[in-house]
């Protein structure tokens, strides 16, 4: 059991949840608002995706990254910065032509997914470590071993801890290579995303076995989608890991109730302390994490 438990926030995600949920933030002001209110309510971490304030899908833009980082760093709130740099691995082919593709491409090289992450220099930045079946029809989420070395390498040089982001088992395989290879620093970092269509599902016996498979030292959390979100929580919490809640990952606060954000995190705090642990602040989580002063 984890008796010091990072909460990290996953703020906004970059799927078609705007329509669904008012809470959802677009606009960098509205993101790094419901950021700090996070923080606020115990989030150690926030992971901050960007949206194009017109159409509300996801964005590359880092002008959308800097207005975004500028604002929660201005706030008064102490907080751990986490970007993704997921974005730019999306694929999607044409049924007759499978070497065609289509509307919903944004595929660009290892390096084209870090230019945000060069230039503000945050705490962690996203990896994610492997190609995905993601969901239904013909999208494919594409990043290949060659492209990970590459981009752990980068991360490495620019002193910025890489979060692994791991789908499914082979994912967690090939992570561990990164890290015999020395091209992730200690200690390791892993994010078990479960639940996603078509990777790990959310079965507590998956995540033991994941969590089995880590390598020594490392540190870790978990989330599921949707009504698993809280119950990850706690399974998290008792298997040793950290924990990550927020709009990316799930809408509602109870069934028919949408949430915030910030009720996230206090749901989160309130059930970590309810299993008798305690939830780590943002210093605290940058000394768990050895992440390097900025």
């Amino acid at each position: 059991m984890n008796e010091n438990v990072i909460i990290t926030c996953a703020v906004t995600g970059a799927g078609d949840t705007v329509g669904k949920s008012e809470h959802v933030p677009v606009t960098p002001e509205q993101i790094a608002d419901s950021a700090i209110a996070a923080a606020r309510a115990g989030a150690a971490v926030v992971h901050i995706h960007v949206r194009d304030p017109d159409t509300g899908q996801g964005s590359r833009d880092v002008n959308l990254y800097r207005e975004t980082v500028e604002r929660i760093r201005a706030s008064d709130v102490d907080v751990v910065l986490n970007l993704t740099a997921g974005m730019g691995g999306d694929l999607v082919i044409d049924d007759e032509d499978p070497l065609k593709p289509v509307e919903g491409t944004d595929l660009v090289n290892a390096y084209e997914r870090l230019p945000h992450v060069e230039e503000l220099d945050p705490d962690i930045c996203t990896l994610d470590c492997g190609t995905l079946n993601f969901g239904e029809g013909n999208q494919i989420y594409v990043s290949t071993p060659d492209m990970l070395r590459k981009g752990a390498r980068r991360i490495q040089e620019l002193g910025v801890k890489p979060e692994m982001e791991i789908f499914d088992t082979g994912q967690l395989w090939f992570a561990s290579k990164l890290v015999e290879e020395g091209l992730v620093d200690p200690p390791p970092l892993f994010q078990l995303c479960m639940d996603i269509p078509y990777g790990a599902p959310a079965d507590p016996l998956h995540l033991q076995a994941m969590v089995n498979r880590l390598p020594e030292g490392a540190q870790w959390a978990a989330f599921a989608l949707g009504r698993m979100q809280m119950p990850w929580v706690a399974q998290s919490v008792l298997l040793g890991g950290h924990v990550r809640v927020g709009l990316e990952d799930n809408l509602y606060l109870s069934k028919g109730v949408k949430a915030t954000n910030e009720q996230l995190v206090t749901r989160a705090v309130d059930l970590i302390h309810n299993l008798g642990s305690r939830v780590a602040t943002p210093d605290e989580a940058r000394e768990i994490l050895d992440l390097k002063s900025r």
